[in-house]
């Protein structure tokens, strides 16, 4: 061992230095773990002050009056039912099925949801009545020369075989909402008449408007208070508690395929739509609109997705499956929306596939 006595000066500093050293960093370390041994401390002393010092909790109460305070409008959307279309389960690994059977089922399951519905769901508010977007594509059509082939039914087959459910749906809504029931009505590009879609008298080249307007006339005739207004352009204003209402179908508007989905069409379709609303002194605050199946709810924009629910051409292009809906919701004298509640009509077993 090394004498300490026979150490250099600069050896014996160095030792000095190094035991300095090591003894302000221990004094540090116990300095830091004391601070934290207060901090500690404090955040117990905390935590049992909040869960033992008394405090005063106020007893609140909800209304116990049952009756109700506001009012409210359903709006119920009616969109790409495609009637006459059929839907192979095993062309779309089971994800959907369609036919006219099942048209038939969900066409009912429908109409009896746009009752029960807001009965369930809808309280303290007064229901006014039920405004229902008819926004196009009730029928499926014979644009496609695959659709001629292979549909359930030849076109003006479905729109004479229609009439009798849906007049059976209306008149079971008139006698729900007490003959306040409005049917707002736009045409679709699967009804069209010509192989490709005509801006001119677009309307009037479309089954549906045939359709409808026999509608409105046997309604009359039957006595039912139903309001069926049939537009006579591709789009349609319709006001609720002020506010303007844009029906339109929606095949304008391009893409809806891509990672955004049907965002990037809505998004730009809303603006292109708003710009022109706004020139012609008719500013909307809603759109509502169809043809890309999907349900949709964004600011301005409702999208009612579709009863046939996922078919070929969907399946082909890799497009999200979805189970078969519509839009439903409630909008009042303050909002635009108050109670959102999509009608699911798709049910597996009940349609046998």
């Amino acid at each position: 061992m090394v004498d300490v006595e026979r150490r250099s000066p600069s050896e014996r500093l160095d030792n000095e230095s190094w035991a300095r050293k090591a003894e302000r960093e221990l004094r540090l370390q116990v300095e830091s773990q004391s601070k934290e041994l207060q901090e500690l401390r404090r955040l117990v002393g905390f935590y049992d002050a909040a869960r033992h010092e008394p405090v005063q909790v106020p007893k609140w109460r909800t209304a116990t009056d049952k009756t109700a305070d506001h009012v409210g409008t359903i709006m119920a959307q009616m969109t790409d039912w495609h009637l006459g279309e059929v839907v192979k389960p095993d062309e779309v690994l089971y994800l959907n099925a369609y036919n006219e059977s099942i048209a038939n089922t969900r066409m009912k399951l429908w109409f009896e949801k746009v009752v029960t519905l807001p009965r369930v769901y809808v309280r303290g508010v007064h229901v006014e009545g039920i405004v229902i977007p008819a926004t196009g594509d009730l029928f499926t059509g014979e644009i496609h020369d695959e659709l001629t082939v292979n549909n359930y039914e030849r076109i003006l087959q479905t729109v004479l075989n229609a009439q009798e459910p849906i007049l059976a749906g209306f008149e079971m809504l008139d006698r729900e909402y007490d003959g306040h029931v409005e049917v707002d009505a736009v045409v679709g590009n699967h009804g069209r008449m010509a192989h490709k879609s005509v801006f001119k008298g677009r309307v009037y080249d479309n089954f549906e408007w045939l359709f409808w307007s026999v509608i409105r006339d046997r309604l009359k005739d039957r006595g039912s208070r139903v309001v069926i207004n049939v537009s006579t352009s591709m789009d349609m204003n319709i006001s609720v508690y002020g506010r303007n209402h844009l029906l339109t179908h929606g095949d304008q508007f391009k893409g809806g395929t891509g990672i955004s989905g049907a965002f990037a069409p809505l998004s730009l379709g809303s603006h292109r739509k708003g710009k022109r609303q706004s020139a012609a002194g008719q500013p909307m605050e809603t759109m509502v609109i169809g043809h890309l199946h999907q349900l949709i709810n964004i600011p301005g924009v409702i999208m009612g997705g579709t009863l046939k629910g996922m078919d070929e051409f969907a399946f082909g292009i890799n497009v999200p499956p979805a189970d078969a809906a519509q839009a439903l919701w409630v909008t009042t004298p303050e909002r635009a929306q108050t109670i959102w509640m999509p009608v699911y009509v798709q049910n597996r077993k009940n349609e046998g596939w």
